[in-house]
């Protein structure tokens, strides 16, 4: 617990601030029961900021009203620190001094893997500005969401376990781990089964492992649908559906075999318009696979819905159903690792030649992979009930260097600012325009016609691109 004089503008940053999903004022009079639902919002939800001692914005007067002694906050810091169950690892937390105005208790909160309660069993999650008390079946989903409550342990009362022992996909998954034990005493060794008073059950793990069609068997959906829109707009029309999407089922295995079998497929047709002339995509299909196998792994199979696989134009996008789990955000995702399914994880990486690398490590091949074929690595998107791995058919090059490459292959044409989004994969036009205003000003390019209006113009090669083009061809 730290404490420091405030810095000499720090008041002023600190009272235009707004607050939001991740920060949050409270008045030092707050009492530090209500004080911990704002507490436990913040662990529940992404983490975030609260500041005690500051008064709302809309108060009259002056707002930051702090602690005369930081012992004054010792109620506020026990309720917080003992009395929330569990309780919230990781906190950091600092008293800041601001002279007269007495002491400001700011508290960090970082999202956290576990669901957390008030010391009146009460759990609430953080909605925008503000905090919502949850229940029931909301609590099982935040819960599930997590990874806190593992979903893939949930008994399936309604499967037949003598299907799922005879099932040919369990038998050869034994047969490739050439182990000697039975279907039925191997499914209870690796917990995929469970007993209730003395009768065993499949659990939603075994079911998606080896049943013959879990898509089937259990009552969520956890397929594959697989479309290819004929453009690179940013939202789903269906106009541009080449045809009516894929549907794909299977176990685990037989789905991610099924799905890159049929991406594969619709990748062979997939050209890029550049100057007139359609070149094939150089998409690695081990990223691919990578990011796929991580959906499908590490998705929340409490959400009914399928995992979505959308090929356009200028990019694959993979949208697996449920946030990050526990402590993980898109900011940390390549050095932190947690599974919302471990053993569905353990399960497929014991196979002789595993579809998953270990926990978090796909994703850095993915962005390995990208970049050995030149392309920029995943953008990865997190929405409020999924996560979105965007593999772009965008060249690292600069985009100057790009317009470079387009001279050289002949520097008696002229580009347009479309045949340089097309060339690189860049869709921002204003992005474009400003990488051609420079070369312009460098006299690398020129206007083929002066007077010509603005979406119109076409470039050629100025002084200076001539003279480099010259001279890399002597060099050549």
């Amino acid at each position: 617990m730290n404490r420091r004089r405030a810095a000499m503008d720090e008041e002023k940053k600190l009272l235009v601030k707004q607050e939001d999903h991740f920060l949050d004022f409270k008045s030092k009079l707050i009492t530090p029961s209500k004080l911990q639902e704002s507490f436990v919002a913040f662990a529940n939800t992404d983490g975030g900021e609260l500041y005690i001692g500051i008064e709302d914005e809309k108060f009259n007067g002056e707002r930051i009203n702090g602690f005369i002694k930081i012992e004054d906050a010792n109620d506020i810091l026990e309720t917080l620190l003992e009395q929330t169950n569990p309780a919230v690892e990781n906190l950091d937390i600092e008293f800041i001094d601001f002279d007269s105005k007495g002491y400001v208790l700011h508290i960090f909160i970082p999202k956290s893997s576990k669901v957390h309660f008030t010391a009146q069993n009460k759990c609430f999650i953080r909605v925008n500005a503000n905090k919502k008390e949850i229940k029931g079946e909301k609590v099982l989903a935040l819960g599930y969401a997590k990874g806190s409550y593992q979903y893939e342990k949930q008994i399936v009362k309604h499967a037949d376990l003598k299907e799922l022992i005879d099932s040919l996909q369990l038998h050869k998954y034994i047969e490739k781990l050439q182990t000697k034990l039975q279907p039925e005493k191997f499914l209870k060794k690796q917990r995929l089964v469970e007993d209730v008073d003395g009768k065993l059950y499949p659990n939603v793990g075994g079911i998606l492992l080896f049943d013959e069609e879990p898509q089937a068997t259990l009552d969520t959906r956890c397929g594959i649908k697989l479309y290819r829109m004929r453009t690179t707009n940013s939202e789903y029309d269906r106009r541009f559906l080449d045809s009516m999407p894929i549907t794909i089922n299977g176990c685990l295995e037989e789905l991610i075999d099924r799905t890159l079998i049929a991406i594969d497929n619709m990748l062979e047709d997939t050209l890029y318009n550049i100057d007139g002339k359609y070149k094939k995509s150089k998409y690695p299909t081990t990223a691919i696979k990578e990011v796929l196998v991580n959906a499908i792994i590490h998705r929340d199979y409490s959400l009914s819905d399928d995992i979505h696989v959308i090929i356009y134009d200028n990019r694959i996008e993979i949208k697996s159903p449920g946030k990050l789990p526990g402590f993980i955000t898109v900011e940390n995702i390549y050095e932190e690792r947690y599974s919302r399914n471990p053993n569905i994880v353990r399960m497929l990486h014991k196979l002789p030649d595993p579809p998953n690398h270990d926990i978090g490590e796909g994703l850095n091949t993915v962005k390995n992979e990208l970049h050995q074929v030149g392309l920029v690595p995943p953008e990865i998107v997190e929405t409020e009930n999924s996560v979105v791995i965007v593999i772009k058919h965008t060249k690292i090059a600069t985009l100057e260097q790009i317009v470079r490459d387009l001279f050289r292959e002949d520097p008696d044409r002229s580009i347009t600012n479309k045949q340089v989004r097309e060339a690189s994969g860049e869709t921002d036009i204003n992005i474009v325009k400003k990488s051609l205003q420079r070369l312009r000003s460098a006299n690398y390019i020129k206007l083929k016609e002066n007077g010509v209006n603005a979406f119109k113009y076409e470039y050629i090669l100025g002084n200076v691109g001539k003279e480099e083009w010259i001279d890399n061809n002597k060099k050549g």
